[in-house]
């Protein structure tokens, strides 16, 4: 099956053959024919499966020849990233001057005049991102009323991104009978839910299993020592051919490509705190060969198109299984063959093998240290030459700022020095011609600013000597200050005269003690003897106020039954009689006439049974001791 009978244009047939591709790719020949015809696609399929030309080929076929009212495209891509939709740009601006039409990148980090001023020109292609489209509709500088067609790259990225509100509100301000192409790798919740809104009747195409994507990969994970692991890292980069490293984070990108640099790797820096500028020059440094190795995270992982990147390593094992496949789909790219390798610990090993499950991928695992066997296969690792190497990496432009970061760079660019500025016509001069403030807050001529810079003549102040303590003599003899006293007299400070002063308080504080003095006599308790309410005699009279009161006779009859009472408890408790003598000693405590008796009185009326000594003579049953114990 070739192109021609896919129905493409002519004039692209040919621009293709140019450049060697007259093979269509699988998802190509599934999804060309329905979206030439004006049908709604959904394609699902890995990345580097050729989906870029697939959607391409079909909006430039249906376009070709028209013509675009200023502020009013014709065809939108929205892509995620900005590296995504600068690389779809790659692709189909050179094939769309073939049939009279023109492309334009719409996306933050890159110049907001020159995107207003081909909107104004009229563009037909519009590659953006879902914000700075959204910034532009805003402020009115475009409008979509004339979309016949409207593709959609990674949509599970844009829904992984948070993009999916503004995509929604792109979506409802075009057409709502143009044509919607939707590519992702996969369908979750999100897309879905989009795909059934805005697709009409959508033919679906799912291109997974097929050997075009991720089915000529070899996976491996190599188990490291955690000593082990830069010098791994620093053989597998030193390997011959591309290789793209990723990591989590910026600090470590930086971080190992400075170690690699060190160890003599050619390795270059691709991450987010990078300008726009920054990240293009990067990659063609990458692609023309000025460094073998790509240390990036994450925000590169689906913007990165370069052809022969034989070997992807996770450095930092991904967050999910999407982001292993996104970074795995770097390499065998359109067909080619490619190997992908984790790097982890053995606490790693369970969560890389889990990833792996997810993305429904099969790993190889491998016990590696330098110079391994597996490690030289697998890998093509070889000894670094240990000599530092210099990547010279871009530097922003003055007039160019980045999301994440700003400043400027001492290093160079791969392809271009500092002081060309070839591509801002006219900027130097005006610049140049521009008055400048003095410090005065008024402007300077040019003459003034050509003239010679006037010279000041530093002057030299002595130095202060300080007089070396000697530490010889005691402390008696010393000096209190070994310093010398500066030249700048001392003043003392006057002393501050503090007068008495005479409050009321004092006054107050008299009375407040008078006044306690009298509360404290007044509520003083008072101490009245009792005496023990058990010490209490038969025909005693009570000491103190109580007694000496006169009772009527029925309060002294009841009062004398309780005396009463009280001294029989009393003497109960004490072992005394009522009038006062001492019980003798209880002797018949083990009696057995006393016991026999106690056991007749029981509930049941009988006795226990009693044993039968020698003689025939009844004897007591002894009682048995209790034995030390936790129960006792």
């Amino acid at each position: 099956m070739t192109f021609k009978s896919l129905g493409v244009h002519p004039a692209l047939i040919a621009a293709l053959t140019e450049e060697g591709k007259t093979t269509p790719f699988p998802i190509q020949k599934a999804t060309l024919p329905e979206a030439i015809a004006g049908r709604d696609v959904l394609g699902r399929g890995q990345t580097g499966s050729g989906k870029t030309l697939a959607f391409g080929l079909a909006m430039m076929t249906r376009l070709a020849g028209q013509k675009a009212q200023p502020g009013r495209p014709l065809g939108i891509v929205l892509a995620p990233t900005r590296e995504l939709a600068v690389q779809i740009s790659e692709v189909i601006a050179p094939l769309a001057r073939t049939v009279g039409l023109n492309s334009q990148v719409v996306a933050g980090g890159m110049s907001y005049t020159t995107q207003q001023a081909a909107l104004k020109r009229g563009v037909p292609i519009i590659v953006a991102t879902p914000g700075r489209l959204e910034d532009l509709l805003k402020k009115k500088y475009m409008v979509l009323d004339d979309i016949q067609i409207t593709i959609l790259d990674e949509a599970d990225q844009m829904a992984d991104m948070g993009f999916l509100p503004i995509v929604t509100q792109i979506l409802n301000l075009t057409p709502p009978n143009g044509q919607r192409l939707l590519f992702s790798a996969t369908l979750d919740r999100d897309v879905d839910a989009l795909v059934r809104r805005f697709l009409k009747n959508p033919v679906t195409h799912s291109l997974e299993n097929e050997k075009s994507t991720a089915g000529n990969m070899e996976h491996h994970v190599l188990i490291v020592d955690q000593i082990h692991r830069d010098t791994i890292l620093q053989q597998i980069a030193a390997r011959e051919g591309r290789t793209i490293m990723f990591v989590k984070t910026k600090h470590g990108a930086d971080k190992l490509a400075d170690k690699l640099r060190q160890q003599g790797v050619a390795a270059s820096v691709l991450h987010g705190g990078k300008t726009q500028s920054q990240r293009t020059r990067v990659l063609e440094g990458f692609k023309l060969g000025h460094s073998t190795a790509l240390i990036a995270t994450d925000v590169a992982a689906r913007g990165i198109h370069v052809d022969d990147v034989s070997l992807v390593v996770h450095v930092d094992p991904p967050q999910d299984h999407k982001d292993y496949l996104h970074r795995a789909g770097r390499t065998a790219r359109a067909g080619a063959s490619g190997t992908v390798v984790s790097i982890g610990t053995h606490k790693q090993k369970k969560g890389i093998f889990g990833l792996a499950i997810r993305a429904g991928v099969k790993m190889k695992e491998s016990f590696v240290h330098p110079m391994h066997d597996d490690l030289v296969s697998i890998t093509g690792a070889q000894e670094p030459s240990g000599i530092p190497v210099i990547v010279t990496e871009p530097a922003p432009r003055r007039n160019e700022r980045s999301g994440s970061s700003r400043g400027r760079s001492s290093e160079r660019s791969f392809d271009r020095p500092r002081g060309d500025r070839s591509d801002r016509p006219g900027d130097f001069q005006k610049r140049d011609r521009a008055p400048k403030r003095d410090r005065d807050g008024g402007f300077t001529s040019r003459a003034d600013r050509e003239a010679p810079k006037r010279e000041f003549e530093k002057k030299e102040f002595p130095k202060r000597e300080y007089v070396k303590k000697d530490y010889s003599k005691p402390f008696s003899e010393k000096k209190k200050f070994d310093k010398p006293v500066a030249a700048k007299p001392l003043h003392k400070k006057e002393e501050r005269v503090y007068k008495p002063i005479v409050e009321k308080r004092e006054v107050l504080r008299i009375v407040d003690e008078t006044e306690q003095k009298r509360r404290d006599r007044v509520n003083k308790p008072k101490f009245v003897k009792r005496e023990d309410k058990f010490n209490v005699k038969p025909g005693s009279k009570p000491t103190g106020k109580a007694g000496a009161r006169k009772l009527s006779p029925a309060k002294a009859a009841v009062k004398k039954s309780r005396d009463n009472d009280r001294a029989e408890r009393f003497a109960k408790s004490t072992g005394t009689s009522a009038t006062g003598e001492k019980k003798p000693f209880r002797t018949n405590k083990f009696d057995p006439a006393v016991k026999s008796a106690a056991r007749k009185k029981t509930s049941s009326g009988k006795s226990a049974p009693r044993a039968l000594a020698k003689g025939g003579k009844k004897v007591a049953a002894k009682k048995p001791r209790h034995k030390s114990g936790p129960n006792r």
